[in-house]
């Protein structure tokens, strides 16, 4: 039997869901670039990456193909840019000045999740209640709110963690003492195999869930 067709409901989740996405990534990869600048790197100013326009920044396998796949599947949707690029060896105090950078995507992101909390409930409260509601123009603008909430809080938990590529190692390597630089060298080499377990172990969701659905809960007035 040939598998039955996606609901329009469903393909207005998927669009909502890869543009929300889109613009997640977009903020968090222009934050690194706005810090860097601010700090005296204009390494991603002069590669035009300090911008919201999300073709910029797009890893088509990362922001395009995964994204629509996990939610074509019904997965969590989740995805990654291109990464921006920083030299702050030149520039005055380069430790703080990795720290700010570092903490600047996640940080960028947990603001736009509180402005979709906030819409979130703005929303909810001038919707119309009951089955009226999934036909309403409302219904759309409050999948957009969801979701913003949502995806923003899952990519900088993600990015927190202490692990490179990943923003958390960043912040962590800024204070670590210099005697330590070859147990740095050494977690940044295998970082990614290292991730890779915590992914298909199982680790990262016990590590990340229990914050995820804080947050989900504050800012969304309600349980996961």
């Amino acid at each position: 039997m040939p598998d039955a067709p996606i609901s329009p409901d469903k393909v207005l989740e998927i669009v909502i869901q890869v543009a929300v996405l889109l613009f997640a990534v977009s903020v968090h990869e222009s934050a690194h670039g706005w810090v860097a600048l601010r700090c005296g790197d204009t390494t991603a100013r002069d590669l035009g990456r300090i911008t919201l326009n999300p073709v910029k920044h797009l890893d088509p396998f990362g922001s395009l193909l995964v994204p629509a796949l996990l939610a074509f599947s019904g997965a969590p949707i989740f995805g990654w840019a291109k990464p921006v690029p920083v030299s702050l060896r030149g520039v005055p105090n380069p430790r703080r000045a990795n720290l700010l950078v570092s903490a600047a995507g996640p940080v960028s992101n947990f603001a736009v999740a509180i402005l979709g909390g906030v819409a979130f409930f703005v929303l909810r409260a001038i919707a119309p209640a009951g089955p009226g509601l999934r036909d309403s123009f409302f219904y759309p603008l409050l999948l957009v709110a969801l979701y913003t909430v949502a995806v923003n809080v899952s990519l900088g938990l993600f990015n927190l963690l202490p692990i490179p590529p990943l923003d958390g190692f960043g912040v962590v390597e800024s204070f670590a003492p210099a005697r330590w630089i070859r147990g740095v060298m050494f977690v940044r080499r295998y970082g990614f195999i290292l991730l890779v377990v915590a992914i298909f172990t199982g680790g990262l969701s016990a590590v990340l869930g229990p914050p995820q659905r804080f947050l989900f809960q504050l800012l969304l007035g309600g349980p996961s």
